[in-house]
């Protein structure tokens, strides 16, 4: 039987774009930024663009997509609207084999979506629309979604007061009472910074493996270099993941460090989703139980081959 990996996070169309560098500044965008947007102004850069291709995105959608790719068994939970987006959406997971648990009504908001403009760079500078995905809640979850999976993965894009925060807790509380393992992404540095009491907290209390860049680690940790970070990551028994770019990656297992180098990559095209897959090629080899070198360097490679395409996908 091959073991089963959940991921739950947000919902989010991928729209990718290519632009000039003079359409970012024309727009007020930060070239390489991720910035959250309201409905209209996604409406009017809708508008202004000419679509490329769309396809089932956000970060813990894209790590199932890799581990599908890899002919892991990936599952995903993500709130989304019975609309057009909605529609691609749940399509085009269906058609890289990631099963998706979410029953999709009629909503008050519609389904999440993110316009990626790519310049001649590569470098992507991201708008997102959180629409409806961001109200995933208790409710949308229940025990027989969860409890034939063998890890759950969980993003701290999802973690806000409230509502999220609830959902978080309930997740956490099913995987325990079925003896899951629960691994978070930390997603980006300032999502970090927001919460990071809450972020050290889960790691202690709840998480079996957390997955983080270098720079949100040392944000977590309160740290001005890495070498600091991991003295003080040592002391937690848990699984850590270190992503470096081209300085490869490192893992932090019961106070062992194991590091691993990253592939050189000739002709750099769209750096979107080179976490995400970094973390399928590491899930997937970790469901198999193989060791953390091979975890990594499946990662590794990954990572290699999404950055030498546009988009998240592998296939």
């Amino acid at each position: 039987m091959s073991k089963k990996i959940l991921g739950i996070g947000n919902a989010i169309v991928d729209i990718f774009v290519k632009v000039e560098d003079n359409f970012l500044s024309k727009n007020n965008l930060i070239k390489g930024s991720m910035k959250l947007i309201e409905k209209k102004e996604f409406e009017n850069l809708k508008n202004a663009i000419e679509i490329e291709k769309i396809e089932a995105g956000g970060s813990v959608a894209n790590t199932m997509a890799g581990i599908a790719y890899l002919k892991g068994n990936a599952s995903f939970i993500g709130k989304i609207s019975s609309d057009e987006f909605g529609k691609a959406y749940k399509k085009s997971l269906k058609k890289i084999n990631v099963n998706f648990f979410y029953s999709e009504k009629n909503e008050n908001l519609p389904t999440g979506a993110s316009i990626i403009f790519i310049t001649p760079d590569s470098e992507r500078t991201m708008c997102t629309y959180l629409g409806v995905s961001s109200q995933l809640s208790a409710n949308d979850i229940n025990e027989s979604n969860i409890q034939d999976h063998d890890i759950i993965l969980l993003e701290g894009y999802l973690w806000d007061k409230g509502k999220s925060e609830e959902m978080f807790k309930h997740v956490i509380n099913l995987a325990k009472k079925n003896t899951i393992e629960i691994m978070m992404s930390l997603s980006d540095v300032f999502c970090v910074a927001r919460h990071r009491k809450d972020f050290f907290k889960l790691l202690i209390n709840d998480l079996n493996l957390l997955i983080g860049n270098e720079n949100e680690i040392n944000e977590l940790m309160q740290k001005k270099s890495l070498s600091d970070s991991i003295n003080e990551l040592k002391k937690i028994n848990k699984i850590i993941i270190i992503t470096r770019s081209e300085n490869g990656s490192l893992a932090i297992v019961n106070n062992e460090v194991i590091k691993c180098e990253s592939i050189r990559v000739k002709n750099i095209l769209d750096l979107t989703g080179a976490g995400d897959l970094f973390a399928s090629g590491f899930l997937k080899e970790y469901l198999d139980r193989s060791n953390i070198i091979k975890c990594l360097k499946t990662g590794s490679e990954l990572a290699s081959k999404i950055i030498e395409k546009v988009g998240a996908r592998l296939n």
